[in-house]
């Protein structure tokens, strides 16, 4: 069932979903850039992440927060986008209720989301944030960050600068038994343009090392 809409803390919610044939399959959330500046769960960055997580045998959902698409709502900054995200890891583990851990990913905008809601929720095991918005937005709640992960930064990014990327691994770092695995992309502007691949490539390294998930025969997964 690709296509799915369910209830969010404001009206319906559009998304994308992939229900893996793997038994009691971890689940993976993927959450899109700022509606502010055109982001939708279509955006190729959050769409190359969802297959990624489709192909590791992840049931997946990438959705459209408030306002975007058939979305119902309109833009909140930030906090009614976190209650979204709340609503659609509900809505995944309401139909996957023996699912052992959530992973959840992001770019940008959805990165911070992304972050906020691993504070909240403690069955999240690790996280794949792509130029996550350090110098926009305040990261300060991760105080301590609950769960290690993975983060991913273009050296030539002129929305989000790499200094104040390395600035947030380095201030996550210090708290004990937290590991922040990141990763420079040389040569990548904000949009990875030429570079999605890469990115790709980072999240199966990253997460063949974290044995989260497990690599499925191509006529297995399902389709977006």
């Amino acid at each position: 069932m690709p296509e799915v809409i369910f209830n969010g803390p404001c009206g319906r919610l559009e998304g994308r979903y992939s229900h893996s044939k793997i038994k009691n399959a971890p689940l993976a959330l993927v959450l899109h850039p700022s509606p502010e500046y055109g982001g939708t769960m279509n955006n190729k960055i959050n769409y190359m992440m969802f297959q990624a997580f489709c192909a590791r045998g992840f049931s997946t959902l990438r959705f459209n927060f408030r306002g975007v698409g058939r979305s119902q709502g309109v833009f909140d900054r930030g906090e009614g986008e976190l209650s979204d995200a709340a609503a659609a890891l509900d809505w995944m583990q309401e139909i996957n209720p023996n699912a052992p851990y959530v992973w959840v990913g992001g770019f940008s905008f959805g990165a911070w989301i992304g972050m906020q809601l691993l504070m909240r929720r403690p069955e999240i095991q690790g996280f794949i944030s792509v130029a996550p918005p350090a110098n926009t937005e305040d990261f300060s709640f991760l105080a301590p960050c609950p769960t290690s992960g993975l983060m991913l930064q273009g050296s030539r990014d002129d929305v989000v600068t790499e200094a104040s990327v390395a600035d947030l691994v380095d201030k996550v770092q210090l708290q004990k038994g937290i590991q922040i695995d990141y990763r420079v992309v040389e040569g990548a502007n904000h949009f990875f343009h030429g570079h999605t691949d890469t990115i790709i490539t980072h999240m199966h390294d990253h997460l063949n090392k974290s044995e989260a998930g497990q690599f499925m025969p191509i006529a297995e997964t399902v389709a977006a």
